[in-house]
């Protein structure tokens, strides 16, 4: 690959600020932006994107090198962006943390957290497991591709150093939290009902007979029953996940489009 040094000569300004809304993706986003990614990876990723993305994207407007405090305001917009693009990304998967927390306290599994080495947080165990198969899931349709596009279309639509972070921000952030407890719970509903059917019948075993303990035999069987329910809607929680990457795409563009300057 040739690599352009006159583009750092002449627009090394132009250069960074494409860099760091590269940077800022990489903070939040999934996959990139997890832990076990070394620093050194992410920032020659980042640069060499950046190199391919500052050959292509076209600056129509006059950007203010000249003064220190105004290019460091740009530095600071830029970065934001960055960061939101990769929030959106990372509040959506959020939903299944939501999911499997809902999951463990209904099966019994509420006190055992496990201590997530990646993103340094405890997190359920069914949520774990959610949320490896969803990364994979998000691998193999092509997510982290959805993510550098939506970086590169962004350029277009919110031009260096004109991003704004208005009103219409708020209400997308609402909007996506709303979803992410919506999709939480359409997640974790088969193995919740699963569940509450297991303690109707336990209730109906316990006045039929008073003898048996369903409180030894509850918790086994609601594990099981958990357990069962969770392997049988794998399909599904696959559905889900595609559907979550799709939408993905459009929250990321209405966030975009909700920092153009007006």
């Amino acid at each position: 690959m040739h690599i352009p040094f006159d583009m750092f000569l002449n627009n090394i300004e132009l250069f960074l600020l494409i860099f760091v809304r590269m940077t800022g993706l990489f903070v939040t986003a999934p996959i990139f932006g997890r832990g076990n990614i070394p620093v050194y990876f992410k920032i020659g990723f980042a640069f060499t994107t950046t190199l391919l993305m500052a050959n292509v994207i076209q600056v129509g407007h006059v950007i203010d090198t000249q003064n220190f405090m105004i290019y460091a305001l740009y530095i600071i917009k830029e970065f934001l962006v960055g960061v939101v693009i990769g929030f959106v990304a990372y509040a959506v998967f959020t939903s299944i943390y939501i999911a499997g927390q809902i999951i463990d306290m209904q099966i019994g599994f509420g006190m055992v957290n496990v201590l997530d080495p990646l993103s340094n947080i405890q997190v359920p165990v069914t949520a774990n497991l959610y949320y490896m198969l969803a990364m994979i899931i998000f691998l193999v349709t092509n997510g982290h591709h959805m993510l550098i596009r939506a970086l590169y279309q962004s350029f277009s639509i919110v031009p260096l150093g004109s991003a704004v972070f208005g009103p219409g921000m708020v209400d997308n952030i609402i909007v996506v939290f709303k979803n992410m407890f919506s999709v939480g719970f359409k997640i974790a509903a088969p193995i919740v009902a699963a569940v509450i059917v297991t303690d109707v019948v336990l209730g109906i075993i316990s006045k039929t007979i008073p003898q048996m303990n369903v409180f030894i035999l509850g918790m086994p069987l609601k594990i099981l029953t958990g357990m069962v329910i969770v392997f049988i809607t794998v399909p599904a929680f696959i559905y889900i996940v595609t559907m979550m990457t799709d939408d993905m795409g459009i929250e990321i563009f209405k966030f975009i489009k909700s920092m153009v300057p007006g």
